[in-house]
């Protein structure tokens, strides 16, 4: 039985983007929140970034003020290998199962992080595109941002401009720097025209990887944790190091390997990159 009606099918189409509710059962969600916090109790043992995940980097990282008194645990990278709640999410829920709706059938997972706001967090995340940082051959790539918490107006909530997918892709590098952002002035015309995603915990933002987005800031007293899990058609293939390589990198979430590559030709703003430039980019902290 299909998890998507026609019209949100069609909305997500039109629009680049689809909040949907129940993305997984009460069950696995109550799981999710407990690892998460048990992972913010025991962030309470460190003082800097620590743990190591598939390529060697810190698992957890947290805040610059993060204390024992008053944790503040903000990333998780690729918590689906170290949670089982985390990795049913990603694999085997009413989530995959719109992903197979949208570009399916066949479906493979490219990586996952938890990003989570802290109540009071002042930090917005800057306008950008997701394909930049992880581009495929065809552009059948959805972010799909898991609502761990319950997202509201003013916990730091997506950000996003509706039928953007549609259009030019814009570079993140201005004046010689990568700034994993797009230009101001196009950052400013995004703002005007912002739609805000926001939904009960256990819903899902299903999010076109064209679409442009940026991130308020948190000014409540409730954080806002989120669990992104980026996924492809398995015919679109990356073309750029995955920004946070896992063990399940590639495995099928839907249908079946079918050993084909579709390729799309793309408009650019290309950039002007410094002779010799050099940089590692961990994609967007939405």
């Amino acid at each position: 039985m299909p998890v998507l009606s026609e019209a949100q099918k069609a909305f997500f189409h039109e629009n680049g983007y689809l909040v949907v509710e129940d993305a997984v059962d009460q069950q696995t969600l109550s799981a999710m929140q407990a690892d998460f916090a048990a992972w913010v109790e025991d962030s309470r043992n460190h003082s800097e970034p620590y743990g190591e995940a598939f390529d060697g980097r810190a698992r957890f990282d947290v805040e610059a003020a993060h204390s024992a008194e008053q944790p503040a645990l903000r990333r998780v990278n690729a918590p689906v290998e170290i949670s089982d709640a985390y990795y049913q999410a990603m694999n085997n829920s009413n989530m995959t199962k719109m992903l197979a709706e949208l570009i399916g059938p066949n479906v493979k997972f490219h990586h996952s992080k938890i990003n989570s706001k802290l109540p009071g967090g002042k930090t917005a995340v800057k306008w950008h595109q997701d394909f930049p940082f992880t581009p495929h051959t065809n552009d059948d790539v959805i972010t799909a941002l898991l609502m761990v918490d319950e997202v509201t107006a003013e916990n730091g909530p997506l950000e996003v401009v509706a039928g953007s997918h549609r259009g030019k892709l814009h570079s993140l590098w201005h004046n010689g720097s990568f700034t994993g952002a797009i230009e101001n002035s196009v950052a400013e015309q995004c703002q005007q025209q912002a739609i805000t995603c926001m939904g009960p915990a256990g819903s899902v933002c299903l999010m076109h990887t064209r679409l442009l987005h940026g991130s308020a800031p948190n000014l409540s007293s409730h954080p806002r944790t989120l669990f992104i899990c980026v996924y492809s058609a398995d015919d679109a293939i990356p073309l750029s190091p995955n920004p946070m390589p896992n063990k399940f990198e590639g495995a099928l979430v839907s249908g079946e390997k079918t050993n084909r590559v579709r390729s799309v030709d793309y408009e650019v703003e290309l950039p002007e990159v410094p002779k010799g430039a050099s940089f590692f980019v961990q994609q967007g902290a939405d």
